[in-house]
């Protein structure tokens, strides 16, 4: 079972890299902000169309992300 709390642990360190606020990429990507905080401590699992707009706010692709995740599993 994949650990949402990695996921999205690998969500909330690419955005800080990028020096996004929640606030910036939650708009970019069209979900709620609240939504992407749940993600980012691992309380919600990002849907697959989800993760595919987080990457394109974050300018990665979701290959990228996926390739992260693998890293930390």
């Amino acid at each position: 079972m994949l650990d949402s709390k990695l996921v999205g642990n690998v969500i909330k360190q690419l955005r800080e890299k990028k020096g996004l606020s929640q606030e910036v990429v939650s708009g970019l990507a069209d979900i709620g902000r609240t939504h992407l905080s749940a993600i980012e401590r691992g309380e919600r699992k990002p849907t697959l169309e989800t993760l595919f707009k987080i990457a394109q706010a974050l300018d990665v692709k979701p290959s990228d992300i996926v390739i992260l995740i693998e890293q930390k599993i």
